[in-house]
């Protein structure tokens, strides 16, 4: 069954590339598509395919041509409606995938407003894995009271993943522990992946999400339109982003959010996140290493 979905994952994703890319994507062997977590595609190079265990050469080579198709594809022929999300140098695709642009940057006022010349994209390949948080959501609770969480990887390890299913712990709960109010500020539509109202992914009965809007605007319409338990969120990277955690761990919320870090220690070293962990605002970080090709979770006692 998770192979079937992985696959269904990967078939979306690939909709997303031009017509030769496109098939040479679905001939892959169907182990491969399982296990696929990443289109990359590079002007004058051949495309690739992102595994566990590294990057797989397709043989096809990618053409510039190909990467301007692609971002019509993403976009609906509308990049003008995407433009906010493009200058930040991602589009978001239906079905919950994401397309990670490089080119030239098209400066104004001395920021990024857009991008143009593209020469080379991922396309990230969303995955539901359910059941890979059950046995650690148990060890987020202290005295029956969830304690505020942070996930820490490298980009790509998984962190996505693991939220969306430990917010579907939460909210369901279990035969020990009621469901909790859980509210998702979506940013970037990857999490819930939302469909005409509808989330596409199993992110539980008691979740409430706002999608598309920034971080540090939607934690605070959600505290106040829809009386959280806990507040979620993916990819803290803002310093906006970590006043609005901590009016919300201040107003008594849990909280559940995920920061680009390969360990605690490296959290430590980053001025940013080093304002977070000395406000303790969070409890517990679960780190994810990988070992052996194999995704494995560690619980960690924040000191103070």
């Amino acid at each position: 069954m998770e192979q079937e979905k992985s696959i269904i994952c990967y078939e979306q994703a690939a909709m997303a590339l031009p017509g030769r890319l496109r098939r040479a994507a679905m001939a892959e062997p169907r182990q491969r598509q399982a296990q696929a977590e990443e289109f990359r595609l590079r002007a004058g190079r051949t495309m690739t395919i992102l595994t566990g265990e590294g990057e797989w050469d397709t043989g096809v080579p990618v053409e510039q041509g190909d990467l301007e198709a692609l971002c019509n594809l993403a976009t609906e022929f509308s990049r003008y409606a995407a433009v906010e999300t493009l200058r930040r140098g991602f589009l978001s695709l239906q079905g919950g995938g994401r397309v990670g642009l490089c080119g030239s940057a098209v400066m104004k006022e001395g920021s990024c407003a857009n991008l143009k010349d593209f020469s080379s994209a991922a396309i990230r390949i969303p995955r539901e894995v359910t059941g890979i948080g059950d046995g650690l959501a148990p060890r987020l609770f202290r005295e029956g009271r969830f304690c505020s969480t942070v996930i820490l990887s490298p980009p790509g390890g998984g962190k996505t993943t693991l939220l969306r299913d430990l917010i579907r712990c939460l909210s369901y709960g279990t035969a020990e522990r009621p469901g909790l109010r859980v509210a998702l500020a979506d940013e970037r539509g990857e999490v819930a992946v939302m469909l005409r109202g509808l989330p596409q992914m199993d992110i539980g009965p008691r979740t409430d999400v706002l999608e598309g809007c920034p971080k540090a605007e939607a934690v605070p319409m959600l505290l106040r339109a829809m009386n959280p338990q806990v507040a979620a969120v993916d990819e803290i990277t803002a310093r906006e982003d970590l006043r609005a955690m901590t009016m919300a761990a201040n107003c008594g919320v849990g909280l559940l959010a995920t920061i680009h870090a390969a360990s605690v220690e490296e959290l430590r070293h980053k001025p940013l996140y080093a304002e977070l962990l000395a406000a303790r605002v969070f409890t517990f970080a679960v780190v994810i290493r990988r070992e052996a090709g194999q995704r494995q979770y560690q619980v960690e006692e924040l000191e103070c």
